[in-house]
């Protein structure tokens, strides 16, 4: 089969399309022949084998899983030996974010996560929805209406999501990303957004309930003073040393605040509660662009320095 592998950690010069064998399942796993793989901030994250807790999760000097790609959509074609609550044949969607392997033709992944694709949702929209939809839906839960909303990186898939879901809820949501994104965010119904290279937040004297940050950049002494009392601030990513200050030092300093990192409890369950939602209409993924996998390299490149307006979308 036809896929896109690295051996090395490095940039998207380490990836090459190849051939090489169709994977057979393990006995809790199905194979599936992949329809769409959306690309998210995590692949590029394995890609580099930064932030460094991606090397204790994918390999410590080198990527034990050559194939990258976790948000998968496909049918079933083989069963493995243990497997009986699935079918081949079934349209399957996941977030594999342990296993990966999606920018290829065929993957096998663990049953136990697979969601059936949702009649009504297309291939590009089923992949967009499991990993960034389950970060907006987490980051998202406890907003009230009235509530002033900060999201930090606000262009990407999560965000485009949380945008919408706070907008439902009634609550006034300032949007930070890059100037290129600025009016385009206006039209999805931000009601102010800033360009971080002449907007930081953390400076800027005012204040927020809830700080929504897809990546960070700030420790906990920084966002106390722009958080409202009662307020909530969540990371997504970062690196590790900023995590570890905002989950260490967030505790030591947080009785009129709570700072910390967002944990999203991804699995089948939240894949098919994300999945409902679109197909009701309460969030709409944005598509960038659908590619092929030969444009895997510069999908992970644009995806990687915040080019992309929500998500790309590979089709093998």
């Amino acid at each position: 089969m036809r896929a896109v592998i690295y051996d090395h950690y490095g940039g998207p010069e380490k990836l090459r399309v190849s051939r090489i064998e169709i994977p057979e399942p393990k006995k809790d796993e199905v194979r599936v022949k992949i329809s769409a793989c959306a690309v998210n901030l995590s692949d590029w994250e394995y890609l580099l084998g930064s932030p460094f807790y991606t090397r204790l999760i994918g390999g410590l000097f080198r990527p034990r899983s050559r194939v990258l790609g976790s948000d998968i959509v496909g049918v079933i074609d083989k069963l493995g030996s243990d497997v009986s609550e699935r079918e081949v044949g079934q349209r399957i969607m996941g977030d594999f974010v342990m296993t990966r392997g999606g920018f290829a033709e065929y993957a096998c992944v663990p049953v136990g996560e697979t969601a059936i694709v949702l009649d009504g949702l297309t291939d590009e929209v089923a992949a967009c929805l499991p990993q960034a939809g389950g970060i907006a839906v987490t980051g998202t839960s406890e907003l009230k209406g009235g509530a002033r909303l900060l999201i930090n990186g606000a262009g990407g898939g999560s965000g485009t999501m949380a945008l919408q879901l706070a907008k439902a809820a009634g609550v006034h949501v300032t949007a930070v990303d890059n100037d290129k994104k600025i009016e385009w965010l206006k039209s999805l119904g931000a009601d102010e957004v800033f360009d971080y290279r002449k907007f930081n937040f953390a400076e800027s004297g005012r204040k927020w309930d809830v700080i929504l940050d897809m990546v960070a950049t700030r420790g906990p002494s920084e966002i106390a003073r722009v958080l409202a009392d009662d307020g909530v601030y969540k990371a997504v990513g970062g690196s590790v040393p900023v995590l570890l200050s905002l989950a260490v030092g967030g505790r030591l300093r947080s009785r009129r605040h709570s700072i910390g990192i967002l944990t999203v409890p991804s699995g089948r369950a939240l894949t098919e509660h994300v999945a409902r939602l679109a197909l009701e209409g309460q969030i709409t993924p944005h598509l960038d662009s659908v590619l092929p996998l030969t444009s895997v390299p510069e999908a992970l490149s644009r995806t990687g320095h915040g080019e992309v307006r929500g998500k790309i979308v590979i089709r093998p």
